[in-house]
C-alpha cells in the first residue's frame, strides 16, 4: 500500500467505499490523517466499521473541520449535477480530490531523486489493453512494474514506491478530472470517441478531462498521442515541444508511429514486425503496440526486448481474447467491447465472424458499423438491444437469441455447418446490466458456455 501524507492529524472526509474509496482511507490512516468515511450503501459502511474506521454522516457533518473530500469516481464531480458532498466541500471551501491525486501527491512528497517513474494511459478505447501491453513488455525486460489504478488493483494498494519502480497506471475520464498535479512521466492517450457525456456535460467536457493527463507534464516528460480522431489531434496540436503521435493511416503522418495490422513503424521504418504476435491481431492492435514500444524505449529497454515483450504478450481477459476451440471454430471473447468503436477494432479484424451482440444500448446502437456489415456472416442478438439490433441488421442474417447461452449454442452449429476456419465473436456494443453484474461476469458467462460445448481452451489447444 502507498501511505498518502500532507493531512496527518487532519480529517479528510471519503465518500464512495468501493475499491477505490476504501483503499483511499487505508493509505490516508497510514500517512497520518483521520479518515471519516461515509457510503450511501449499508455493505459499504459495515465494511468500513469492520475495519476500525470512523464513519460518520457527511450530510449532517461540519464541513469546516475537513481537510479535503476525498471523492469516488463513480460520484459525479459536474454533471448531471454535481454529488451532494461536493457541494458540501464547495460551500465550505474544502478541495475535492480523487485517488489519483493522492497517489500523486504521495509520488511528489518524495525527494526527486527518489521518485518511481509512472506510466499513465488514457482513452475511449485500448486504454486497458495497452496498460496491460506496457506492464507486461516492462516486466519482460527485467524492471520493477506495479500495473493498477482504472484496471485490476487500485492506485493506492499496489506496492510502496522505490526508486527503480515503475507505476503503469490506468486512468479514467473520471479519475483525471479529480486530479490537480498528476503529472506522470510518459501520458499516453490511444483515441477519443464520445462516451460517459452525461457525466461531462457533453463533448468538451469528456476531451478537456482526457486531456488533463498531460497538463501538469514538464518538457523532458513524454506524451504518446493517438490522432486517428480530431480530438486527439487538436490535443497533439496543443503539444508541439513533447507530443509522439501514433496513427493508423500511413497516409497521414510522415513523421511519429504508424500502426498496421501485423507491424508498427517509426518515421517511415518497420521497427516491430508482429505477424507472430497471436495476441496482437488487427490494426487496433498494432496501434497498441506502438504506445507499448514507444513507453519501453523511452525509458531505455532495448529494442529487442521490446519486441520480445510485444510477441510473447498472452493478451488481456475479455479483449479480443481467444477463450476456446471447437473442431475448426475459434471462439473470440470481446465482453470488454462496449460501444461500436470498440466493437469496431474486433469486426474489422476478422474478414468473417458469426457476431454475437446486444445488451444495454449505447446512443447511436450499432449504425456506424454498417461499413462492416458485410463482415457479419450471420449476428446473434442478445438483451435489450436485441430488437433495435435486429431492425439495424436487417438485410444482414441474425437472429434474435435474447441470452448469451443460446447465442453461443446457435452461433457454433452455424460456424460448424460453415466449414473451414470460423469465427464466433462475442463483441456486444453494449452495456451488460441487463443481464449481467459487469462485462467481466457476461465474458465469463461466455467463456463458460463455449466450454459447456466442448471447446478446447484455446491456451491447450
Amino acid at each position: 500500500m502507498i501511505s498518502v501524507p500532507g493531512f496527518e492529524g487532519r480529517r479528510v472526509a471519503v465518500f464512495g467505499l468501493g475499491r477505490s474509496g476504501i483503499t483511499a482511507a487505508r493509505a490516508l490512516q497510514a500517512g497520518g490523517a483521520i479518515p471519516i468515511l461515509w457510503d450511501d450503501g449499508e455493505a459499504g459502511r459495515a465494511q468500513a466499521k469492520g475495519e476500525g474506521f470512523t464513519v460518520e454522516d457527511l450530510a449532517a457533518a461540519d464541513w469546516s473541520d475537513f481537510a479535503a473530500l476525498v471523492l469516488s469516481p463513480g460520484a459525479p464531480l459536474t454533471h448531471p449535477r454535481p454529488h451532494w458532498t461536493v457541494d458540501l466541500a464547495r460551500a465550505a471551501g474544502v478541495p475535492v480530490l480523487g485517488d489519483i491525486e493522492l497517489f500523486a501527491r504521495a509520488l511528489a512528497d518524495r525527494p526527486k531523486d527518489q521518485r518511481p517513474r509512472v506510466v499513465a494511459i488514457t482513452g475511449t478505447n485500448g486504454k486497458s489493453t495497452t496498460t496491460a501491453l506496457i506492464g507486461w513488455v516492462l516486466k519482460s525486460a527485467g524492471l520493477t512494474v506495479h500495473v493498477g489504478g482504472n484496471i485490476g488493483v487500485g492506485v493506492l494498494a499496489l506496492p510502496e514506491p522505490t526508486p527503480d519502480a515503475v507505476y503503469v497506471i490506468e486512468v479514467s475520464s473520471y479519475q483525471l478530472d479529480l486530479t490537480t498535479t498528476f503529472a506522470p512521466d510518459v501520458a499516453i492517450l490511444t483515441n477519443i470517441s464520445p462516451d460517459h457525456l452525461d457525466r461531462h456535460g457533453g463533448m468538451d467536457g469528456y476531451v478537456a478531462a482526457k486531456a488533463r493527463i498531460f497538463a501538469n507534464q514538464g518538457r523532458d516528460d513524454v506524451a504518446l498521442v493517438g490522432v486517428d480522431d480530431t480530438w486527439g489531434q487538436e490535443i497533439a496540436r496543443d503539444l508541439p515541444d513533447r507530443a509522439t503521435v501514433i496513427s493508423t493511416h500511413p497516409s497521414q503522418r510522415a513523421e511519429g508511429y504508424v500502426a498496421q495490422p501485423g507491424a508498427v513503424l517509426k518515421d517511415g521504418e518497420l521497427v516491430a514486425d508482429l505477424s507472430t504476435a497471436r495476441s496482437l491481431p488487427g490494426r487496433h492492435n498494432a496501434q497498441n503496440a506502438a504506445f507499448a514500444y514507444g513507453t519501453a524505449v523511452r525509458l531505455g529497454v532495448s529494442h529487442d526486448a521490446a519486441v520480445a515483450g510485444l510477441l510473447s504478450f498472452p493478451g488481456l481477459a475479455h479483449r479480443m481474447e481467444a477463450v476456446g476451440r471447437l473442431g475448426s471454430v475459434r471462439f473470440i471473447n470481446d465482453s470488454k467491447a462496449t460501444n461500436a468503436d470498440a466493437a469496431r477494432q474486433a469486426l474489422a479484424s476478422y474478414p468473417s465472424v458469426f457476431w454475437i451482440a446486444g445488451g444495454v444500448p449505447k446512443t447511436g446502437g450499432i449504425d456506424d458499423l454498417a461499413d462492416l456489415f458485410p463482415r457479419i456472416a450471420k449476428a446473434y442478438l442478445i438483451g435489450d438491444a436485441a430488437d433495435a439490433f435486429a431492425a439495424t441488421l436487417a438485410d444482414t442474417p441474425h437472429v434474435i437469441a435474447r441470452t448469451l447461452d443460446a447465442a453461443v449454442a446457435a452461433a457454433a452449429a452455424d460456424a460448424a455447418s460453415a466449414g473451414g476456419d470460423q469465427i464466433v465473436l462475442l463483441s456486444p456494443t453494449c452495456a451488460s446490466f441487463d443481464q449481467f453484474k459487469d462485462f467481466e461476469a457476461r465474458g465469463e458467462a461466455f467463456r463458460a458456455a463455449v466450454l459447456a460445448l466442448g471447446a478446447v481452451p484455446e491456451t491447450a489447444s
